[in-house]
């Protein structure tokens, strides 16, 4: 078997080599001539020498089987040249690709052997080079020669799915055929070279409800009328074969889950067909009743379920909404019930679905009915007033224990309890009203005035005799009719202004009035004047029926000389029955005005006195006044001049210096100075001043025979009255203080009394000893220290 494979390999490359040769003798013709060892040589007519090529190989192209696992190397093929004699000068050099680690060549024949394994899906091809040399000198004899090895393609490579599971949804009850998904694998071995890349497709899971198509691989359904409702999940195993699906080809698989997604196929259905539900009488509008529930197979908007109320003698009494979470129709109470009255109703509630599928019309219909009764429970309830709210009316100023109106409540239950009522204090804090609390009737208890409160606002409450926590409330209003019992006022605090020049029957004002009273007794208003001085010379009335009236000048030539003013009264009546009216006085003035009739001056002094002085007799009055004026000022500033001297400089005042010392020596530490307010201020001697500077045991009181009069300027009794008093007083120790005197005057020729300046002057007193006193009369030392001591400091 060998030696008749080898035998096959050789007549190919036989052929292999007579398409090569003729293959060159066209490309000869063509002029496209490769280089040849041998090279002959022609001169041309013009002794260009032309060169001519032989072809010197005799092949194209090679094949080798891929994933060969013989135990000797492939033989690829041979390579020989025209001008090898077989006496081994030759040698065969092969480079390109894979040369030397996948193919070799042996030098002396040009055989090729691969010896790897190939695989075609790795690489299909190698491009390599060939070239014959002098074995001795390695000279090219011909030049190199490319040539192809091919990979020739065996079905070693089984088909893949681009995904290990698929997934895919189609609607339940589609038609047979419909397109589910197409799935897709792909086989790695070539697809141009025989059938080892050519796929069919089948299904291995799935029957009888699916099936594919054999070359495109497409699931389409193949049951009618499946329903989602009874299986919603398939799963499909879909093959994939090469070889056209012949025996010996290789396969792969995948998984296809088919979901069935849902159509709206099914009707609701209630699943019993009535519901029983009860309810207090004392429940409120709102408040839920009962639940009921059709169920529908379907999912999502498929499901959705509308709930109403269609027949039934409660359609009015209840109502039902749909809870789209849960899917159910809720039963809630749309008024007030009354067992009493009635104890049970029935409604008929139907179930609809939302959305409706036309394709499935003929499933219909999709709604179903349940019917609902209800019962009414009893409950304790309140008294119930017979109205929601009252509306009462009253006189004012009416008498106490009028009766306002009456209230009435009664107790729904069978029971029927008597009610007492009562009125919230709340709500009527002044107590101007009082309930009967058997029968309900409201009277007043004071007298009401309607223009300080016109509605009064208040609530009564009704409770049950034998159960007190059963109340009901009920608001009531009461309205208080308005008497006429408040005459009609001026609007305004009017005051008149009338020129002295004004023409007769010149309106100058125009008055208006109001009333506290309600329309009906207020206006209209008729303006009118007393009986009495309804022919008044000066003034007269008209009443301009708008309720307001204009006040007129009947006379010319007023004088404010004469008279200034004018006391003008009216009568103002209003409308009521019987009518009221009250008597306003106008205040009429007498003004100058000028030709335009623009006021100028109301002042009737004024007007006198220019009448009667002269400008010349003005001016003198006023160079009096100011005469007198200047003669004051001056009086005033020569009397300060004369005072000023009393008053101490500033810098003369050396009460800032001054320091105290007690007796034991206070020192600097002791700085409050002695109190001299007293000889700044005759005025202080009226009192006894106690001393700061030390807290006596006892107070002295100076006897009164030696004290000068009040006010007194004798400045010698002055003085002789201090030393006086400090020569009797035991409390008083020998301090040396200054006493400021401010009465010399300025210029004054007497010195200083004080001891303190003598350091600045001429003395023949020696202060020396004050050095050996200690520090705290060290101050002391430094300010009368001995001439020589000054001496040596200048």
């Amino acid at each position: 078997p060998k030696m008749k494979e080898d035998n096959c390999l050789h007549a190919a490359l036989i052929c292999l080599g007579m398409l090569c040769y003729s293959h060159a003798i066209t490309t000869e013709k063509l002029n496209h001539a490769r280089p040849s060892l041998h090279a002959h040589h022609e001169k041309g007519k013009e002794g260009q020498v032309l060169h001519r090529s032989k072809r010197g190989w005799v092949w194209n192209q090679f094949f080798v089987i891929e994933e060969y696992t013989g135990p000797d190397p492939v033989l690829v093929g041979r390579l020989h040249s025209d001008i090898d004699s077989g006496d081994g000068n030759i040698k065969y050099i092969l480079s390109g690709e894979g040369a030397g680690i996948i193919f070799v060549i042996d030098d002396k024949s040009g055989n090729i052997h691969a010896t790897k394994t190939l695989d075609r899906e790795e690489r299909a091809q190698y491009t390599l080079t060939a070239q014959a040399v002098d074995r001795n000198t390695n000279r090219p004899l011909e030049p190199p020669s490319e040539f192809i090895v091919k990979v020739q393609d065996i079905n070693d490579n089984p088909p893949e799915f681009l995904h290990e599971n698929y997934h895919a949804n189609v609607p339940e009850r589609s038609n047979v055929g419909t397109s589910v998904i197409q799935v897709t694998a792909s086989d790695a071995d070539d697809p141009t070279y025989g059938n080892s890349a050519k796929l069919v497709y089948s299904i291995l899971e799935g029957q009888p409800y699916f099936s594919v198509e054999a070359q495109t691989g497409i699931i389409r359904t193949a049951l009618p009328n499946m329903d989602r409702e009874a299986k919603e999940e398939y799963h499909v195993v879909i093959q994939a074969k090469d070889m056209g699906g012949h025996m010996g080809g290789l396969s792969g698989t995948t998984k296809v889950t088919i979901t069935l997604t849902d159509v709206n196929d099914n009707p609701p259905k209630f699943p019993q067909s009535v519901y029983q539900m009860s309810v207090s009488e004392a429940a409120v509008p709102g408040e839920e009743v009962g639940r009921v529930k059709a169920k529908d197979p379907d999912i999502g908007e498929n499901g959705l379920v509308a709930y109403s109320i269609i027949d039934g003698d409660g359609m009015d009494m209840f109502e039902i909404t749909t809870d789209y979470e849960t899917q159910e129709g809720v039963v809630k109470l749309k008024k007030l019930l009354d067992f009493e009255t009635k104890k049970s109703y029935s409604l008929k509630v139907e179930a609809a679905n939302v959305h409706i599928d036309p394709k499935f019309i003929s499933n219909g219909p999709f709604k179903d009915t349940v019917t609902v009764k209800i019962s009414v429970e009893d409950a304790d309830e309140p008294p119930v007033f017979l109205k929601p709210s009252y509306i009462f009316e009253v006189q004012e100023n009416a008498a106490s224990g009028t009766v306002v109106g009456k209230v009435h409540a009664k107790d729904p239950d069978a029971a029927n309890s008597a009610i007492r009522y009562s009125i919230d204090r709340h709500t009527d804090l002044e107590r101007y009203f009082i309930i009967n609390a058997e029968d309900g009737n409201i009277k007043t208890i004071k007298a009401l005035d309607r223009e300080e409160i016109a509605w009064h606002n208040i609530s009564v409450f009704a409770v049950e005799v034998h159960k007190q926590h059963q109340e009901a409330k009920v608001p009531v209003a009461i309205k208080v009719v308005d008497v006429n019992d408040n005459a009609p006022k001026f609007a305004a605090a009017y005051e008149a202004f009338v020129c002295e020049n004004a023409r007769s029957n010149q309106p100058f004002i125009t008055i208006s009035a109001d009333d506290k009273d309600d329309s009906a007794n207020g206006p209209r208003f008729i303006f009118s004047l007393p009986p009495e001085i309804i022919h008044n010379p000066n003034f007269t009335l008209r009443d301009n029926r708008d309720n307001t009236a204009s006040v007129l000048v009947r006379r010319e030539g007023f004088s404010r000389q004469k008279q200034d003013l004018y006391l003008l009264p009216i009568v103002i009546s209003d409308g009521g029955l019987p009518p009221m009216s009250s008597t306003n006085t106008l205040t009429i003035r007498v003004c100058g005005c000028d030709s335009n009739g623009s006021l100028l001056s109301c002042n009737a002094e004024a007007y006198i006195l220019n009448a009667g002085l002269s400008t010349g007799a003005l001016i003198a009055i006023l160079a009096c006044i100011v005469i007198l004026l200047v003669i004051v000022v001056l009086f005033v500033t020569l009397k300060r001049q004369k005072k000023e001297p009393l008053i101490v400089f500033e810098e003369e005042d050396v009460r800032e210096n001054i320091i105290t010392y007690d007796d034991e020596g206070g020192g600097e530490e002791d700085t409050e100075a002695f109190d001299i307010a007293t000889l700044q201020n005759p005025d202080g001697i009226n009192g006894f001043i106690p001393r700061k500077d030390i807290k006596p045991e006892y107070q002295y009181m100076p006897r009164p025979g030696l004290r000068p009069a009040p006010n007194s300027v004798d400045v010698d009794d002055f003085i002789n009255t201090r030393i006086q008093e400090a020569d009797n007083d035991p409390t008083a120790p020998p301090y040396d203080s200054i006493q400021i005197y401010g009465y010399e005057g300025r210029g004054s020729v007497a010195g200083s009394l004080s001891s303190l300046e003598s350091a600045t002057t001429d003395s023949d007193l020696d202060y020396d000893y004050l050095q050996n006193w200690g520090p705290r009369f060290k101050k002391l030392a430094d300010l009368y220290g001995s001439k020589d001591t000054f001496d040596d400091d200048s």
